[in-house]
């Protein structure tokens, strides 16, 4: 299915379960995304992957907090995700590489943990995104101090996501005149239980690896934002939730990015920021 007509098919699936007014209402708040799964041999999407080598145009500075290198952490091929997001990405993006500080993993430089004690993972200064024209990028080595981690490549299949329980997107739904007072304090919980063959609807997707549509925050608190920003004018753009040689905070978190909305459509990836989820 094409987007419009997967997103038509969800507004009907709800429909018959919550009735016409109310699932418009409520698929107005699904964003199209994409689950990343590990690639069969030839099923990659594009150059999309987690780890491996930073994909940058030459010329191109390397980034660090206080002198200190990132890691890069994945790659989305922004261009073969285009023709799902609509008009959210400017034409030619190309390849976006998303940059973190890592401070767990075995392979870590210890000065990165003193780094991270200092800032927080969730300092903007802790995370970057560098979108790379895909015709001039070139696999580019990280510096001494930074990460390494093995490519694996994703196959990046679309859909739709709507809002996590504790997302504040739902403080925008009007759940309608019948709605008593528990469903408007937990409207989640309340559409749940009236969709309850949710996992088959249509453009599900329910992988913990996600490229843009809406993040998930096991912690059951909502995006960190910097402080006074409305988390409405943000989009999210990816979310890691650990492997085997990489994970966050110690016990353990997801890495997310989010963007102003405004700056996404604008192709300004320099306000990109991380904003994790750390348990």
């Amino acid at each position: 299915m094409d987007p419009q007509a997967t997103l038509t098919a969800l507004r009907d699936f709800c429909a018959e379960r919550l009735g016409p007014p109310l699932a418009a209402r409520f698929v107005d708040l699904a964003r199209p995304g994409f689950a990343l799964t590990t690639a069969e041999p030839g099923e990659a999407t594009g150059h999309s992957r987690f780890g491996g080598r930073a994909m940058l145009e030459p010329g191109t500075p390397w980034p660090t907090c206080e002198g200190f290198p990132l890691t890069l952490l994945a790659v989305l091929d922004a261009d073969a995700l285009a023709p799902w997001l609509g008009d959210l990405l400017p034409a030619g993006t190309g390849l976006l590489n998303f940059f973190s500080l890592d401070s767990d993993s075995e392979q870590c430089d210890p000065g990165a943990y003193e780094l991270a004690r200092t800032y927080g993972l969730e300092d903007p200064q802790m995370g970057k995104v560098i979108a790379a024209r895909a015709a001039h990028a070139v696999e580019t080595n990280a510096p001494a101090r930074s990460s390494v981690f093995e490519p694996v490549a994703w196959t990046a299949s679309p859909g739709f996501v709507l809002p996590d329980t504790w997302d504040s997107a739902w403080d925008t739904l009007d759940l309608g005149p019948e709605a008593d007072y528990m469903a408007k304090a937990m409207p989640a919980q309340h559409l749940e239980g009236r969709l309850p063959d949710w996992s088959q609807r249509p453009g599900a997707l329910d992988d913990e690896d996600i490229a843009f549509g809406r993040p998930e925050f096991p912690t059951a608190s909502p995006a960190w934002l910097p402080p006074g920003e409305d988390p409405a004018l943000y989009h999210h753009l990816l979310q890691l939730s650990g492997r085997e040689d990489w994970y966050i905070g110690g016990d353990g978190g997801w890495m997310h990015w989010s963007i102003p909305t405004g700056a996404l459509r604008a192709g300004d990836f320099s306000r990109a920021i991380p904003t994790p989820d750390i348990w």
